[in-house]
């Protein structure tokens, strides 16, 4: 067997919603497991990752992991997701081009750093096993996208002026970008990556920002 179709097999997911008929999850308990997850991934790659090291830094037994989530994948998912959405949100209280420049840039210094490597190697391992690309989708990406496609609407809405393109393309268009340098390691995602390129994109929808980074008009 192929080192990659261990390393699938190994990340096969099933399921990470809690098992039934087990006693409740414990909040205290969930953060610690999540928190030593992602301890652990700044020190080794998920193919090395396992749950009785998850167990061992988190204090808990991997029976209590098992009785909550079904595969390590589903722990580093959950893990992954908890830590990016605090660091990633999309504000409602600005300008909805503000917004999604605030947005894509905190994604993007994101994934400049470890939670990249994490998020990259998730992907990788969807690749080779559809059970962690549809965990990873279903319980990230389309959640996340829907935020995103809500702020492009808002903005369509106070900028009649923007060309006539569907609000799917103009994601595509504005974020596609940070996973294509962060896949295929072409272009780095550096501060200069991260300063121009939301302000060049917007630029050509007809949206301009002042020196405070302010929509203008």
């Amino acid at each position: 067997m192929s080192k990659q179709t261990s390393t699938a097999k190994n990340l096969k997911v099933v399921s990470s919603k809690p098992r039934g008929g087990g006693r409740p999850r414990s909040e205290t308990t969930r953060r610690a497991i999540l928190t030593a997850t992602l301890k652990l991934l700044r020190e080794m790659p998920i193919q090395t990752l396992t749950i009785e090291a998850i167990a061992k830094e988190a204090g808990v037994s991997k029976a209590t992991i098992y009785r909550w989530w079904d595969s390590k994948a589903s722990v580093v998912i959950d893990a992954f997701i908890e830590d990016h959405i605090v660091h990633t949100p999309m504000r409602h209280d600005i300008h909805p081009a503000e917004a999604l420049l605030l947005h894509w840039r905190s994604l993007a210094e994101q994934y400049s750093d470890w939670p990249g490597k994490i998020v990259g190697q998730i992907l990788a391992e969807g690749q080779s096993d559809p059970a962690v690309q549809r965990e990873f989708r279903e319980r990230f990406y389309y959640g996340r996208r829907a935020i995103v496609t809500e702020a492009f609407e808002q903005l369509r809405i106070r900028c009649p002026q923007m060309p006539d393109i569907a609000a799917e393309y103009l994601i595509d268009m504005l974020y596609s970008t940070v996973y294509r340098r962060l896949m295929l390691g072409y272009g780095a995602i550096d501060q200069r990556f991260i300063r121009e390129f939301p302000i060049d994109f917007f630029s050509l929808l007809g949206i301009e920002f002042d020196e405070h980074e302010k929509v203008v008009g």
